[in-house]
């Protein structure tokens, strides 16, 4: 007889965060390629984290420093509005965000030497 096999439940946080993996935008993959060359250093850098009860982009969990790639809609105003709301709710989770927008997140340079700079805060 064949052992019977229950279907594994997923968190619908981790659920959506594997989706968001693998439908990253172009920026997203770029600063992927980049920051996980910080593992070299000791690192262990995550994409698509659920953080209280969010999503968010990248988080260094050793450092409590989560990085945010915002593209061009993040200039828009109810967007920045909700970005101030997330950044505190996580602020006050004692996580430390960094926002780097999408074009300069694609300079692998300046991605490496921001986070390194936040790191070592």
């Amino acid at each position: 007889s064949r052992p019977s096999t229950f279907p594994i439940m997923v968190r619908p946080s981790i659920a959506r965060a594997r989706k968001l993996r693998r439908v990253a935008n172009y920026p997203e993959r770029k600063a992927w390629e980049t920051l996980r060359r910080l593992r070299f250093q000791g690192l262990a850098v995550r994409r698509q984290v659920p953080i209280e009860g969010l999503t968010v982009d990248f988080a260094i969990r050793s450092k409590r420093l989560v990085i945010e790639i915002d593209g061009s809609i993040h200039d828009l105003e109810e967007i920045q509005l909700n970005d101030s709301l997330r950044d505190t709710r996580l602020n006050a989770a004692g996580w430390r965000v960094i926002r780097i927008p999408a074009a300069l997140a694609l300079d692998p340079d300046y991605l490496l030497q921001r986070v390194l700079d936040a790191i070592d805060l």
